[in-house]
């Protein structure tokens, strides 16, 4: 179940050249690989909580913070720009 109270301050958007470091250091938190291609980046209280590759669908998060609900939401809006890309 989602917190509305949590959730009023998230923002998904794309991740830009600017925000590769963020991204790394998402991966580096993770202990996954760098994310590559198309990202979507989760941003809460001005900071990025989790990110997305949106070919893949393989997310990285901050371990530190619950960020499962982000997550989620992630996956469904890259869900939606693959869906939206196979129908071009």
């Amino acid at each position: 179940m989602f917190s509305h109270a949590h959730l009023a301050t998230l923002t998904i958007r794309r991740a830009y050249d600017a925000d590769q470091r963020s991204v790394a250091d998402l991966a580096g938190l993770d202990s996954a690989p760098p994310l590559a291609g198309d990202v979507l980046l989760a941003e809460s209280e001005g900071g990025p909580v989790a990110a997305i590759e949106v070919d893949s669908g393989r997310v990285v998060a901050d371990p530190f913070r619950r960020t499962a609900e982000e997550a989620d939401l992630l996956r469904a809006r890259a869900r939606q720009l693959r869906v939206a890309g196979a129908a071009r």
